[in-house]
Order: structure tokens, then C-alpha cells, then sequence
């Protein structure tokens, strides 16, 4: 008879409890609850007790009822308190929050209350609501995972990239290389650390390196250095490096990363090319020397053509035109164009007078022609008269690029001449005559 009331007094107790507890007899039934469990489940006093806690709330998830089960039976072997792992159990809406089930989840404590021969009484079940923690658990999770593959991809990226990769410190101490870096120094991670690294480092490039670096360090800029760099080979080789800080909203470098790019061919490229263009340089002074002195020596030749007594012409090509006539030549056709123009266009009676035929002769046999004391009928246009002259003259061809380019004509006025030898004769045939 004792027993009953004092299960009525722990009951009244625990419906008065702050929180979400349920009071259970050794085989699971329930005796009573607190209000605010009975509030969060919606359920009323008279459907739960004298019903096992089983039934009573009906299991979403078996393997999680199991494990309820299983913790009402580790309070019963152990007679020790028993926390259970976290369990989803879902809740019935409210008319005013709609229809359906609200994912929650709980963390609940099975406490054994023990009569005074250590027999087992009652289990007191409380219950605490931790979706609001489950779910920032999650969330906290699946930052976690986003930031471990953030920071995989991030290595894999670096250790991917065709260039060599390093960080630094504020202070500028290396804690970073990527892999195409050590196989390119035959270095471990640990002797590049620090100022390990700078050993590889050309001596006579160490100094203008510290140099752009405390540049960079001092005005919190970006800099780029060229140097060159020992392989694991021992050979030296040229070296584009980068380097980019990275600022704090204070504008405080936190680290430094930057990028060294193997540049040794196209720097041997550029030296090349730079030693071709002085000599290209050099051989266009002599080249332009050599021009003028050429240029010099056609300008005494056409000096001399020019003011030569003689008559000077020369014709291109197998259609013999004009390129060049100097003034006493061009004085025999006075009203005539003769430079630019075929010779059997300006001057047709020289076609009829056989000259053009020894013009190709001569072009096309390379031999010279000297002829002496030759007639030319001169056709006047402005008179319409033919006037006779007699000419000793060479027709001779000149080469260019080893082929025959034209013909170079040289000649003297004998007309007096020849007048005078023929008067003279004339007089002495007369006078022989008599």
C-alpha cells in the first residue's frame, strides 16, 4: 500500500517539471509526464499512461526505436544513467502550423531512480529538443567538407600548375613549394624552408634579388625579378619570378605567394636576337658606306656621261628602250622623247638603216660591234629633211646578275671629217683630171 502513494507524489512532482520528462516503471509503461513533454507531443495524459512508451509513441525509424529499446535495457542491467544517442523523432504539427510531421531531433538521458534495497523503481526519461544544434551540426559538417575539398582542390591546383609555386611569410620565409619546384632543385620541402632556398640562387643574382624583394616588402607591392636559378642537374637557368601579397583590411601582409617560370631558352633567344641585330646593325653601316661610295662613283660616272664629247646612250632589254642619253646624243633627234621609249619607236629610220639589227645582234651573241665611219639618215620632223652624219661608234653589251641586261652605245661625230676627206679627194681627182 505504501508504494501507490508514492508514485502519486513523484507523479505530481514530475508534472510540474520544467522540462520534457516522461516517468516509466521497470517494463517501459508510463505513469506520467510533464506538461511541457506532453505540449511538444500533443498528446493528452489519459492516452499515454498505463501505456508502454513503445506504443505510445509510435516509431518512424525501427533502428532508432531499437535504440531506445536498448537503452531502457542498459539502465535496467546497469542500474546507471544512459544517455542515447541522438534520434530523429518527428512532430505533429499544429492545426495553426499545418498538416504533416516537423523534423526534429532529440537528446534524451534514461535516469534509473532506485528504492532504498537498490531495487529498480522507476526510469525518469528526459528529453532535450537539440534540432536547432543537429542541424548547426550539419551545417558545421558540411562547411568542414566544403572547406577540406576547398583546400584539396586548392593543392591539387598547385601541385597541377606547368610553374613552380611558392608562399611565403610576412617576413618573407618560405613555408611553401609545390612539387615542380623540388624536381626542379632535387630539394626537399624541409631544405627549401626558411631561406634554404636562396642557396640555389646564382651569386651573382643573390643580391639583386634581396634587393627587389625589399622593395616589394617595404611599399606592400607585387614584384617581379629575373635571376637565375641551380637545377638539380647543377646548371644554372634563367628564371621569371612573381610574387603578390596578400593584405589583411588593416593592409597588413598576411603571406606572400608567387610563381617562378623557367625562361632560360627565350632569354637565350633575346640575347641571340640582340647579337644578331648589332651585327645586322653593323653589316647595314657598311651595307649603307658601301651604297654611298657606289652612290658616288654613278654620280662621277654621270658626271662624266653628261659632259663626255661624245654621244652616250643606253637601251634595256631586248625591246632596246632608252634609259639613259646624254645631251650630245639627244641633240641628233632634238624634237624627240627618247628615255623610256623603244628605239624602234622614236627612231624608225634607224630600223630601215639596219642599226636595230646590229643592236640584236650584239644582245643576243654578247660580242661588241665597232663600226666606223657609218652613215645615219636622220629624219627631221620639224622640217621634214634628211640630214646625213657619220658616226664611229661601239655597241656593247652590260651584265647584271651575271645576265645580259642591255647595250651601252659610245660614238663620235666624224661628219666634218669625213666631208673634208671627201672634198679633198674630189680636188685631187680634178686636179689629176687636168
Amino acid at each position: 500500500m505504501s508504494a501507490i502513494p508514492a508514485a502519486l507524489d513523484i507523479t505530481a512532482i514530475i508534472r510540474q517539471l520544467p522540462g520534457h520528462y516522461i516517468l516509466l516503471t521497470p517494463d517501459n509503461t508510463i505513469l506520467d509526464a510533464s506538461n511541457s513533454y506532453l505540449a511538444i507531443t500533443l498528446k493528452k495524459r489519459e492516452e499515454v499512461i498505463g501505456r508502454n512508451i513503445l506504443e505510445a509513441y509510435a516509431a518512424i525509424n525501427e533502428n532508432e526505436w531499437q535504440v531506445l529499446a536498448d537503452s531502457f535495457e542498459q539502465v535496467r542491467l546497469h542500474r546507471q544513467p544512459f544517455t542515447m544517442p541522438r534520434i530523429r523523432y518527428d512532430l505533429q504539427r499544429t492545426p495553426e502550423q499545418g498538416s504533416g510531421y516537423e523534423e526534429r531531433y532529440w537528446q534524451a538521458t534514461n535516469t534509473p531512480i532506485l528504492g532504498a534495497d537498490g531495487q529498480l523503481l522507476y526510469i525518469l526519461r528526459q528529453t532535450q529538443d537539440v534540432t536547432a544544434e543537429h542541424f548547426a551540426e550539419l551545417t558545421r559538417q558540411a562547411m568542414q567538407r566544403e572547406l577540406e575539398e576547398s583546400q584539396l582542390r586548392a593543392t591539387f591546383i598547385l601541385e597541377s600548375l606547368p610553374v613552380m609555386v611558392w608562399t611565403a611569410q610576412p617576413d618573407g620565409r618560405a613555408d611553401y613549394f609545390n612539387q615542380r619546384w623540388l624536381q626542379f632543385t632535387g630539394r626537399t620541402l624541409e631544405q627549401e624552408f626558411g631561406q634554404g632556398w636562396q642557396v640555389n640562387i646564382h651569386p651573382e643574382d643573390l643580391e639583386k634579388v634581396s634587393q627587389v624583394w625589399q622593395h616589394a616588402d617595404a611599399s606592400k607591392e607585387k614584384f617581379q625579378v629575373e635571376y637565375r636559378l641551380r637545377s638539380a642537374d647543377g646548371q644554372y637557368r634563367w628564371m621569371l619570378a612573381q610574387g603578390v601579397p596578400r593584405l589583411n583590411a588593416e593592409g597588413h601582409i598576411t603571406m606572400w605567394i608567387g610563381s617562378t617560370v623557367d625562361m632560360h631558352e627565350q632569354k637565350q633567344l633575346v640575347a641571340e636576337l640582340l647579337l644578331a641585330n648589332e651585327e645586322q646593325s653593323a653589316l647595314s653601316d657598311l651595307a649603307y658606306q658601301a651604297h654611298q661610295l657606289a652612290q658616288s662613283h654613278r654620280e662621277t660616272l654621270y658626271s662624266l656621261f653628261m659632259q663626255a664629247p661624245a654621244l652616250i646612250a643606253m637601251v634595256r632589254g631586248a625591246e632596246f628602250v632608252f634609259e639613259f642619253v646624254n645631251p650630245l646624243y639627244q641633240e641628233l633627234f632634238p624634237e624627240r622623247e627618247l628615255v623610256g621609249h623603244p628605239v624602234a619607236e622614236v627612231l624608225p629610220e634607224t630600223v630601215e638603216q639596219g642599226f636595230v639589227a646590229l643592236l640584236d645582234h650584239v644582245y643576243q651573241t654578247g660580242e661588241p660591234f665597232h663600226g666606223k665611219e657609218m652613215k645615219l639618215q636622220v629624219h627631221r620632223r620639224d622640217t621634214g629633211r634628211v640630214e646625213e652624219c657619220y658616226l664611229n661608234f661601239t655597241y656593247q653589251v652590260f651584265r647584271e646578275h651575271g645576265q645580259i641586261a642591255g647595250i651601252s652605245c659610245f660614238a663620235f661625230d666624224v661628219t666634218e671629217l669625213v666631208l673634208a676627206r671627201q672634198k679633198l679627194e674630189m680636188l685631187l681627182n680634178t686636179s689629176s683630171a687636168q
